[in-house]
């Protein structure tokens, strides 16, 4: 199989379970410890060895551009102030940046499913990872990594599972799994949000996985769904349902959900208890408080 080298990022939502905030801040740039959800994401796609990296934008295009571009006028304030701490931040995003290309795409607000659509003409006929900003995977392996070691041998569509409490299951599309070998799993059928009692498992759908072309063409003959949205997990549910092998592979690791204003200041609380600079702090902090 050919190496995974592109890498989807849809961020092209309207972020409406974060208002007010996310009316002028896009979702991918809410802070996590002292980082925003993006940069997360770029250090994943490039510890997984992407490449180029397509973005599917609305109207953020720009903020998103200007993150990752060089800030003349500002290092030179810095550098007449002495400030070499800062400094230091802002060549991390440069060092972030450095091997990889950035492309944009515009999309509406019309399901990551159409998003990812696209993002087509960037990708080809290539296997490519897609990804989203506000599913952020603490792992010693990065998660896209995993999905593409399996893929090397599996050759067909993946997509990253984390096992969740049975009741939650209402919140996620869970699959209904035939295992294969240690966390590897032949999807056998996908349901939204099910009522607990009738899921088949307890395997959810993250926000990461390895499409192929074949993908792209049924998510090119979707048509939208209730929400007038077209759905990349319900896509591949439908691929399984016509008899195509879609894989499912139980990340090792830590899933951070950012995807709604609960399970981002949950995980904005680790995040900052766990930095490596200012975490002792902020623990004490939390002691102090009496916080918990």
């Amino acid at each position: 199989m050919p190496e995974i080298t592109k890498a989807i990022i849809p961020l092209a939502g309207m972020a409406t379970r974060h208002l007010p905030l996310s009316k002028v801040v896009p979702k991918e740039f809410f802070p996590l410890g002292d980082k925003p959800l993006l940069h997360y994401i770029l250090e994943e796609v490039k510890a997984a060895g992407v490449k180029e990296v397509i973005f599917v934008v609305n109207a953020n295009k720009k903020i998103v551009a200007d993150y990752f571009k060089k800030s003349p006028q500002l290092e030179k304030i810095l550098e007449e102030k002495k400030q070499d701490d800062l400094l230091e931040s802002l060549s991390e995003i440069e060092k972030l940046a450095s091997g990889l290309t950035f492309s944009y795409v515009s999309d509406k607000p019309l399901g990551d499913g159409h998003a990812v659509l696209q993002a087509r003409k960037f990708v080809g006929e290539e296997p490519c990872f897609v990804i989203y900003p506000d599913d952020i995977i603490e792992a010693r392996d990065p998660c896209l990594s995993q999905l593409a070691q399996v893929f090397r041998t599996a050759g067909r569509p993946i997509v990253g599972l984390f096992e969740v409490p049975r009741e939650k299951l209402f919140s996620y599309g869970v699959v209904a799994p035939e295992k294969i070998a240690s966390r590897l799993y032949k999807i056998k059928g996908i349901v939204e949000k099910p009522a607990p009692e009738t899921a088949s498992s307890r395997l959810v759908i993250t926000g990461r996985s390895v499409i192929t072309p074949e993908v792209f063409d049924y998510l090119k003959k979707a048509k939208p769904n209730k929400k007038g949205e077209i759905s990349l997990t319900e896509t591949f549910g439908q691929m399984v349902k016509d008899g195509k092998i879609i894989y499912g592979y139980q990340c090792e690791g830590r899933w951070w959900e950012c995807g709604n204003k609960e399970s981002w200041l949950k995980s904005s609380v680790y995040f900052a208890a766990n930095h490596p600079k200012f975490g002792k702090e902020v623990r004490k902090f939390i002691k102090e408080e009496k916080l918990i």
